[in-house]
């Protein structure tokens, strides 16, 4: 009993003082001892504040969780959402988000497996060997198995589909080695095959009773079973039957890892305006198809820019067939002599790109040569060179006319590109540069298919100013080798030369980066000599996403779909979780 009473009486000693003992110390105090008191009482919770802050962030890291929505928009609505058919960056862009290859390019550019587990290469470069994931499965549940590779890569061969990556093939034999085991056997060596290889796999279950003739209409090229990170859940249409919008669920068993973000809508615009007006609606929050002179009027402190230069060049194609004034290589220098890059790039891009004198972009090889000598001076020194280049070239300035002649013709001649805000812009600063030095030009604006399967295709140009896509691995064969002057090959400027002819071969058989960094310099110097083109600009890819949207790291992009390539790393939402925990 007496052991009891002492431990209350322990227990009525050490209470924590009752809150009205508190109010009446505090009363006690003076005034000046208040405020001291609840200075030290602040500074008591203030310290314990950042003590456990600075605590939990030493102790704990943030990690992305699964959860929220994204909202892309993009001009065009899709027609083949099909690795095998997709031609526009609509359909590419939901090509890439859909389906899966065997490999997928990083934000970096560097080349991983995907729905291969891992592949070997042979030590004379003609063999690719691919072992597939066991767990590699589409999007209705079905195991992807050698049987759909091999029928992919023989389908984008068939002449008859037409596949925009049939080039990329040829001459590749496939072959079965097992269910999850591929052998592709190459003619020769080729250093970028790799790059075919990201090519998305189609499901053989549900395309293998569609004929080659038919291939292009069937519903799967609109309603698309792939097995990338996202697969499609629902489609919104107008009036009219138009797709207006794709809802894309994240895919739980993509190879790479299930995405965090849980849905992609992606939205269809006819138009830049239509596509900006949603923009600022809050209808959408990521873009990338839009002109650089609106950025200025988009970006807010909630929105991000992401800067990218694309391996994708600009030029004036010179077609001699068409017209014989370009014969004459004075003629084409005086020509590029007159057109200020620098004032293409500020005005026409708004100072996103760079301005160039070669057909390889910037930086993508080894000792490149950096001019840009032609366009050096102000207008009227360029019209001074170029004047002295044409008098050489036996052209004669009429001053009554404003015209050059040769005694035969005037000079004269018609540029052909596609009808977009860029490309009519930067044509129409060519075209008055040349006619304000006395050269009469004709500038035709055509539909891009239009320019694509009625100009371009049949060559029936006489100057062209388009794009060519170099991309990653960097193979100019089939812009410049000289047996690719007709369609379906893609050497515009009908360009000969049998030194370029012998340099192309042989690069795009090497592996080793220095040693064909070296041809492609050798390479440069032909061209350079030549001039078979004006080589105006390098484009920057623009992407507008909200800050709140992490792990968009874009360093590298073959294409604009190639910011997708680490889409199922992208988040909004996350939570901090102890080290021990990870």
């Amino acid at each position: 009993m007496k052991g009891t009473k002492t431990r209350l009486l322990l227990m009525r000693r050490y209470d924590l003082p009752k809150v009205s003992s508190l109010h009446k110390i505090i009363a006690s105090l003076s005034p000046s001892e208040r405020v001291l008191f609840w200075l030290l009482t602040a500074a008591f919770i203030f310290s314990t504040f950042i003590v456990f802050t600075q605590v939990n962030k030493e102790t704990t890291s943030e990690v992305p969780v699964r959860g929220g929505t994204v909202r892309e928009g993009v001009i065009g609505a899709p027609r083949f959402i099909n690795p095998l058919l997709a031609l526009s960056d609509t359909d590419r862009d939901l090509t890439t988000l859909i389906y899966a290859g065997l490999t997928r390019p990083t934000p970096s550019g560097e080349l991983i497996p995907d729905l291969a587990e891992r592949y070997s290469i042979s030590e004379d470069g003609t063999e690719y060997r691919f072992v597939l994931r066991d767990d590699a499965r589409f999007h209705d549940g079905v195991p992807i198995t050698a049987d759909d590779v091999v029928f992919t890569v023989t389908m984008a061969q068939d002449a008859v589909i037409k596949s925009p990556r049939r080039a990329d093939w040829d001459g590749v034999r496939v072959e079965k080695i097992n269910d999850r085991e591929v052998l592709f056997t190459l003619d020769r060596p080729y250093a970028p095959f790799l790059e075919n290889t990201t090519i998305g796999i189609l499901p053989r279950h549900l395309w293998m009773n569609v004929p080659p003739q038919e291939f292009a209409f069937s519903t799967f090229n609109t309603q698309p079973v792939g097995s990338g990170p996202f697969k499609l859940n629902d489609i919104s249409y107008n009036s009219s039957g138009i797709p207006t919008q794709y809802d894309l669920r994240a895919y739980k068993d993509y190879t790479l890892g299930r995405p965090y973000i849980n849905k992609l809508l992606v939205y269809f615009y006819s138009n830049e305006e239509d596509l900006l007006r949603a923009y600022v609606s809050g209808t959408i929050n990521n873009l990338s198809a839009i002109s650089s002179a609106t950025l200025s009027e988009i970006l807010t402190e909630d929105s991000e820019l992401l800067q990218i230069a694309l391996p994708r060049i600009f030029a004036i194609f010179f077609n001699q067939n068409k017209n014989h004034v370009f014969a004459d290589k004075n003629v084409r220098q005086a020509l590029e002599v007159l057109i200020d890059k620098e004032y293409i790039v500020q005005t026409v891009l708004n100072g996103y790109g760079t301005a160039i004198d070669s057909p390889i972009p910037p930086g993508t090889i080894v000792n490149q040569q950096e001019t840009l000598s032609q366009g050096a001076g102000d207008a009227s020194e360029r019209r001074e060179l170029a004047h002295t280049l044409l008098s050489d070239a036996g052209w004669e300035f009429d001053e009554e006319t404003n015209q050059w002649n040769d005694g035969e013709q005037i000079l004269a001649f018609s540029i052909a590109t596609a009808n977009t805000p860029e490309l009519k812009r930067a044509a129409q600063i060519a075209a008055t540069a040349w006619t304000e030095a006395g050269i009469s030009v004709k500038v035709n604006i055509f539909e891009t298919g239009d320019l694509n399967q009625n100009i371009i295709r049949p060559r029936s140009y006489e100057a062209l100013l388009f794009g060519e896509v170099v991309g990653r691995g960097l193979d100019l064969f089939a812009f410049w080798h000289s047996s690719q002057k007709d369609d379906p090959g893609l050497n515009i400027a009908n360009y000969t030369n049998s030194a370029v002819d012998d340099i192309l071969a042989e690069a795009r058989t090497i592996s080793d980066k220095e040693e064909r960094d070296e041809l492609y310099l050798a390479f440069e110097e032909e061209i350079l000599d030549d001039m078979p083109a004006i080589f105006l600009y390098v484009p920057d890819f623009l992407y507008v996403v909200p800050t709140k949207l992490k792990g968009v790291t874009i360093d590298i992009v073959a294409t604009p779909s190639e910011r997708f390539s680490g889409v199922h790393l992208w988040h909004t939402q996350t939570e901090r979780i102890w080290y021990f925990f990870k």
